[in-house]
């Protein structure tokens, strides 16, 4: 069979699916007490969000990756989220473990909310007999649950080949001809079947819940014994979640999974029979899963199996996610051997799996036996005959991960790099809280640190991510459509908008782009407004410029491209220069552009304003690039170690820019008499350039609370006189804290990077994602 599956398929195509993470979690305060808080309202409408939302309690998040084709995808998306939700929720934390915090008394544990429509009303009553019916500690159990469906192209194929009825072989659909959508769900059934049998394994792997608080169930602590000053355990547990002191109905549940219909009869049974009130109610496992999950049963009924729901999968206190890569690895090659594996004609199969399922979980760690089709085995020589199995599938299919098989041996046969076993070590000398807690807390740390970022996209412009970041956070769909030129759409209630490098909108017409790109242009219409601007001329050829290179000798001024942005080919003389440095400064414009501007020098700072929609949203001086002196490192090594700041990146993936000793830099201290081999005495202060902008290595400050009105109306009119509804206003100013300065606008934006005003060098950081969502109608 797998000659037959590697003819058919590539190792690509084999690993190809979709893959998704939904990850719960408690938020606490720093006592490790359940939040009685409700969800923070930045998320907005939780049945609308389809990120962040919330499960059983207002204080239970529930975080969602949308589905993906790899699982490295997915599992940075997973801690992205991890990420955004860590740094919304205040002072509180995000429990990293499957079994719960200290929790309160039921009656002061806080239900989902959902609004006062019917079906909000309907969706807290259901939640309210469930706390009822289980116990509100019961509730608060989280879990990873795992998504998962392989790519059609792979299912098209098999129903296509001989090799899809040998797969179907053991089934009560051998030897016929199915439609393709009964041919589908048989795959994901058998895979289901499969599962439910070898669970145990799963559970073996990646179980981390041994450990329960003093405040759990009574009768779940009476029976285990102390471990650490408020932790309790039996001895060798390792998935309290997956035990009978776990998320379990109140009896075992067997649906039948042969057929789709016969499985909708099992629920539609249970429920008759009064013994669940749902379909959400069968607490399986694995769930199968349509793709209407509003209208479950007749969704299920018409289209098929839209994908599978593993659900016996514990957070990992290891990982900030809740899950590990070399797990979602591992888990890929599972699902092969799961739709591979022939099953047994054993009857008492499901009965089996739950027998197994128990032990694993509370005795897991000790040398148990199993049940297999009857017959006794050993946890051990069981778990390594099917990881040799999984190995066999691996190496004769070429999917490259014997590594992560490897380790999964490894821990069969040593209970001690299980999860289980490491968080109860940690617990015997932290404490269950503390241990848990202290984790938290370096995870939330840890997002402070990376806030710049969204984990996976880290080679999009920071001001993209920023803009992602927001849009997630309250459920707006994000799609990234060319990673190159940062080009996304946002989709939210029927609306579709494309945004790229996060501020070219369709907000602002094209004529308005125009006008901001050619620096000409902008002077005559910002004049045309009464808006004060330097003088200067256009000069069109290296011969022309030239001609007038000897009347600005020695005279304060400004050369630059008509067309640039990012302070490219620009020079600037405040003290004037000579003329061989001239003539150089416009070979270096020349570069750029085929029209360069000699402009008067404007004295003062400069102060770029950023103006949204008729407000100015933030305010920097932006300081040239610099070196400090130590006495002792050229500049070119003091360059060197300020380049090593991890702020500092290339390509505006991170809040500033590299420093780069170009010809601008060597040109700049040519006129200063000195060179990049030059040393600087202890704390003398070099600047490698005159022109201040982030992109060529300057320091970010913010001004915004520090500038009078007067200033900031001025950056509004300019943005106004060109029709921007987001634009960069470049202004020098003489004295920023006199509303009679000395001002000029030397420029207008049609691209500011938003991420300078989000994450300044010092000063206050600002929301600049929000203001562009506004302008886009989604706020």
């Amino acid at each position: 069979m797998l000659n037959k599956l590697k003819e058919l398929f590539t190792s690509d195509e084999l690993l190809k699916g979709n893959y998704g993470i939904e990850r719960e979690g408690l938020r606490v305060n720093d006592k490790g007490e359940l939040s009685l808080n409700d969800h923070p309202s930045v998320f907005g409408d939780k049945s609308d969000n389809s990120y962040i939302t919330t499960d059983f309690a207002e204080s239970q998040i529930e975080v969602i990756t949308p589905p993906f084709k790899n699982v490295e995808e997915a599992y940075n998306f997973t801690n992205s989220l991890y990420d955004i939700v860590a740094m919304e929720i205040g002072e509180e934390y995000l429990w990293p473990q499957s079994m719960p915090s200290i929790v309160p008394e039921d009656n002061k544990i806080k239900v989902s909310e959902y609004g006062e429509n019917n079906k909000g009303i309907e969706a807290r009553l259901y939640r309210e007999k469930l706390i009822e019916k289980y116990g509100g500690k019961k509730q608060l159990i989280c879990g990873i649950h795992y998504n998962f469906s392989f790519d059609d192209e792979l299912i098209n194929k098999l129903y296509n080949s001989q090799l899809g009825n040998e797969l179907l072989k053991n089934t009560k659909y051998k030897n016929q001809k199915l439609e393709y959508k009964e041919f589908k769900d048989s795959i994901y059934l058998k895979i289901t079947r499969n599962y439910l049998r070898y669970r145990w394994l799963i559970i073996y792997l990646l179980g981390a819940s041994g450990v329960v608080d003093k405040s759990y169930i009574k009768k779940c602590v009476h029976s285990a014994k102390r471990i650490g000053e408020d932790g309790f355990s039996n001895e060798g547990a390792l998935s309290y979640r997956n035990s009978e002191c776990g998320y379990k109905n109140k009896v075992d549940l067997f649906p039948k999974y042969d057929s789709v219909e016969e499985y909708i009869e099992s629920l539609k049974g249970f429920i008759t029979d009064k013994i669940i009130d749902s379909h959400k109610e069968l607490y399986s496992s694995i769930r199968l899963k349509p793709i209407d999950v509003s209208d479950f049963m007749n969704s299920l009924s018409e289209d098929g199996i839209q994908y599978l729901e593993y659900r016996s999968i514990d957070i990992n206190p290891f990982e900030k996610g809740g899950i590990g890569l070399n797990d979602l690895h591992f888990l890929q090659i599972f699902n092969l051997f799961l739709l591979l594996n022939e099953e047994s004609d054993y009857d008492k199969w499901q009965e089996e799996g739950v027998e197994n399922q128990n032990i694993i979980s509370k005795f897991g760690q000790n040398d148990v036996m199993l049940k297999k089709d009857g017959n006794l085995i050993s946890k051990e020589e069981w778990g390594l005959e099917i990881l040799e199995s999984i190995k066999s599938i691996n190496n004769e299919l070429n999917l490259g991960k014997e590594e992560v098989i490897n380790l999964m041996i490894e821990k069969v046969k040593d209970h001690k790099l299980t999860y289980a076993y490491k968080i109860e070590k940690r617990v015997k000398e932290e404490g269950y809280i503390n241990t848990h807690l202290n984790i938290a807390k370096k995870y939330k740390e840890d997002a402070y640190n990376n806030r710049f970022k969204l984990e996976g996209y880290e080679k999009l412009e920071l001001s993209t991510q920023i803009l992602m970041k927001e849009a997630i956070k309250r459920g707006i769909k994000v799609e990234v459509l060319d990673k190159t030129e940062n080009f996304i759409s946002l989709k939210k209630n029927g609306v579709v908008e494309y945004v790229k490098q996060a501020t070219k909108t369709s907000k602002d017409n094209y004529v308005t782009v125009l006008i901001m790109e050619n620096k000409s242009v902008t002077k005559k219409v910002l004049l045309g407004s009464d808006i004060k601007v330097p003088e200067g001329i256009e000069v069109n050829s290296i011969d022309e410029a030239q001609n007038v290179i000897k009347q600005f000798v020695n005279i304060p001024i400004v050369i630059k491209p008509k067309s640039t942005n990012f302070g490219i080919g620009i020079s600037i003389f405040k003290d004037g220069a000579k003329e061989e440095s001239i003539k150089k400064a416009f070979e270096l414009a020349f570069k750029h552009d085929n029209t360069v501007l000699l402009e008067e020098f404007i004295k003062g700072k400069e102060y770029r304003f950023l103006v949204i929609d008729d407000k100015v949203v933030g305010i920097l001086h932006r300081v040239p690039a610099n070196v400090k002196g130590d006495g002792i490192k050229s500049i070119t090594e003091l360059v060197e170690v300020k380049n090593q700041d991890p702020l500092r990146g290339y390509h505006y993936v991170t809040p500033l820019e590299k420093i780069s000793l170009d010809e601008n830099a060597e040109l700049f201290l040519k006129e200063q008499n000195k060179d990049f081999n030059y040393i600087p005495e202890k704390d003398e202060v070099i600047y490698l350039r005159e022109n201040s902008n982030i992109s060529t290595g300057g320091d970010s400050i913010d001004y915004t609370d520090y500038i009078s009105e007067k200033f900031k109306n001025i950056a509004v009119s300019a943005a106004k006189a060109v029709n921007a509804r987001i634009c960069g206003v470049d202004m020098m100013l003489e004295d920023y804290s006199s509303e009679n300065s000395n001002y000029a606008i030397i420029e207008l934006n049609f691209n500011p990077a938003i991420h300078i005003h989000c994450y300044p060098y010092k000063g206050v950081e600002r929301k600049i994602g929000v203001e562009v969502l506004k302008v886009l109608g989604f706020i």
